[in-house]
């Protein structure tokens, strides 16, 4: 395994989200609080801007084109240019006030919403489901800060991360109806390191969660042991996506803006070193799992 290099480098203040699009070879990511989106062409090796002043906390390549993307506001197509439409601003009375996303094995799109505020009170937040016609469910709930939510390769299993938690749960994932199940912890991850963040599943199920204020992601196998923990240079290390030839390739996502909190670990200190900002990517050596595309039918 080799070492990570930045393949990107816009100085973002919280990159996120990455997704392959192995029809083109391009790497989509998004800064969620700079509010930019952009794409890689792993053919030419460029980069570049796509939107500006665009909030995308969480998102998924749609595959009847476009993107179907989660933010603050609620959860959203995209058609990627000019057409943006609503799909869902709350359900069933809660808030849909997003973090990360990503599509299930039959084209639904998967969003948790996030309330993290230890300085206040607020609302715990859910898991939420949008259906190919447009609807809109709540699979489960209680949740602080949603992130990292990934697929067992043969569907059966939903890997969920509440990052407030410091867990990663596992459920029994009904593909054909979208239910979700007998919610139990596979990962609870020790006050001493980072925080589980993005993550994403490879052909042999292991889990790749990326760990914030951790400088690290940590690969874990089916019964969430630690497999192996890859050092990073950025400390504030967000969200992983497999992509490349064969799907070789992981590609990680950094932040530069430091935010304390109190998840922050007791030897956390972030000045020293890089805190994050680049796209980075790694050659793994592993095959990963292709994400999957929403097939949301919209008018």
């Amino acid at each position: 395994m080799q070492t990570p290099e930045i393949i990107a480098d816009f100085g973002d203040l919280n990159g996120e989200a990455p997704v392959w699009d192995a029809a083109t070879s391009c790497l989509y990511w998004t800064d969620c609080v700079g509010f930019r989106f952009y794409r890689f062409d792993s053919r030419t090796g460029a980069s570049e801007i796509l939107r500006n002043e665009f909030e995308v906390t969480g998102f998924a390549l749609n595959e009847g084109g476009g993107f179907v993307i989660a933010n603050t506001k609620g959860i959203w197509f995209w058609d990627g240019a000019a057409r943006l439409q609503l799909l869902a601003a709350d359900v069933d009375g809660a808030v849909c006030q997003m973090n990360d996303a990503a599509a299930d094995p039959w084209g639904r799109f998967l969003a948790g919403s996030c309330f993290y505020d230890p300085a206040a009170n607020y609302p715990l937040g859910c898991l939420f489901r949008v259906d190919k016609d447009g609807r809109g469910a709540i699979l489960d709930d209680g949740f602080q800060l949603a992130n990292g939510i990934g697929f067992a390769p043969d569907g059966t299993k939903l890997y969920f991360t509440d990052s407030a938690a410091r867990v990663i749960y596992r459920y029994d994932y009904e593909v054909k109806t979208g239910e979700a199940k007998n919610r139990s912890v596979l990962v609870r991850v020790p006050l001493d390191e980072g925080v589980p963040d993005g993550l994403a599943v490879d052909a042999e199920g292991f889990l790749w969660s990326a760990q914030w204020y951790g400088g690290c992601v940590v690969r874990y196998d089916p019964d969430g042991k630690v497999e192996r923990r890859i050092a990073m240079p950025a400390k504030q290390t967000s969200s992983v996506a497999f992509g490349g030839p064969g799907l070789g390739d992981l590609y990680i996502t950094s932040a530069s803006q430091h935010f304390p909190s109190p998840l922050v670990p007791p030897n956390y200190d972030p000045s020293s070193g890089c805190i994050g900002g680049p796209l980075y990517r790694l050659k793994t050596g592993l095959r990963g799992k292709p994400q999957f595309k929403t097939r949301l039918r919209v008018a």
